[in-house]
């Protein structure tokens, strides 16, 4: 009679080498299926696991893991020519913060009535934004006159933060410096299931 490898990873149990029918009495008894995980072993490996719950957890790490690398998202910051420094100061703390967050920022300086002749205002504050924020972000678009508006668009320069590593930033502060290191969450399994069969009557 065959015999495999068999694994509880329920209990994290290692149960030696066991006949394939005893595999299934116990996948049975255990309300588990058995999962063939490596069928080029000698003997095979099987795994008994819930695998419904497997794949919904895989499939949802997987999510996650596309959300946070590929989707950036683009904020807008609108600001008068003429913004008083207080203000200014103001804004320019919730721009640095996006851009820390990963999001790109599309700046736009508003011109009502004469201020349109003197636009060389707004090009000075966005300047000296992009000279301030140097260190983070990079000019995606330089700034671009459209209707009564002058816009220009921020990148960062660094990844997107997962969530844990803004909760520690903020925690720690910002402005203290320290050595970080990424933290990567343990996938669900090692190997990939390769064929599940459910015992269940």
């Amino acid at each position: 009679m065959p015999s495999v490898r068999l694994f509880d990873d329920t209990t994290g149990e290692a149960l030696g080498i066991v006949p394939i029918e005893k595999a299934r009495e116990l996948a049975a008894v255990r309300e588990l299926d058995l999962v063939e995980v490596a069928p080029q072993a000698q003997p095979p490996v099987c795994r008994l696991m819930d695998y419904g719950r497997y794949k919904f957890e895989a499939l949802k790490k997987e999510k996650e893991s596309r959300r946070e690398h590929n989707v950036i998202n683009v904020k807008e910051m609108k600001l008068r020519p003429k913004i008083s420094e207080h203000d200014f100061q103001t804004k320019f703390g919730s721009v640095r913060h996006f851009l820390q967050d990963g999001d790109k920022v599309k700046l736009t300086i508003m011109f009502r009535g004469r201020e349109m002749v003197h636009q060389e205002y707004g090009r000075k504050l966005l300047d000296r934004i992009a000279d301030e924020l140097q260190e983070l972000a990079t000019i995606e678009r330089n700034p671009l006159v459209e209707g009564r508006n002058m816009t220009m668009i921020l990148s960062p320069l660094n990844r997107k933060h997962s969530r844990a590593e803004h909760r520690e930033n903020d925690r720690r502060g910002s402005e203290t410096p320290r050595d970080t290191a990424s933290v990567h969450a343990e996938p669900a399994a090692t190997e990939n299931p390769i064929h599940a069969e459910d015992t269940n009557p």
